[in-house]
């Protein structure tokens, strides 16, 4: 399994912007689909954004399209999460996600199919 380790999170304003990182290692990054799922207190885990292997591909879920781009740089073995316009509900634990195959989106934002996990970060947005 590949290693995770998210880092960017942090506390803003409505309407501000933060970067999430997730670094990897332990096996060749460009294997690995990546993605970052949140969740809230009280609430499950939900799907934000997933990236194919060499980022070819992007898949968003709807609250956050517009908003957030996905990324990676292969060659640093690292995943962004970049947050714009953000918002009092974005807060939450964000969590980088990797697993060896992409999926069709029924599937891709299932928590559960995704095999390797970082340890989250929080991300507090003020009103």
């Amino acid at each position: 399994q590949v290693q995770l380790v998210e880092s960017g999170g942090g506390l803003v304003q409505a309407g501000g912007s933060l970067r999430l990182s997730c670094a990897a290692s332990g096996r060749t990054f460009n294997d690995y689909v990546m993605g970052w799922f949140r969740q809230a207190p009280g609430k499950e885990r939900e799907f934000v954004a997933a990236i194919t292997y060499k980022g070819g591909s992007t898949y968003y879920a709807d609250s956050v399209k517009g908003r957030f781009t996905i990324s990676r740089d292969n060659a640093k073995n690292t995943g962004y999460l970049q947050m714009n316009n953000l918002k009092p509900e974005d807060t939450a634990v964000y969590y980088c996600a990797a697993d060896r195959s992409w999926k069709i989106p029924a599937v891709i934002v299932v928590a559960s199919r995704w095999g390797s996990w970082g340890q989250g970060t929080q991300v507090t947005v003020s009103s």
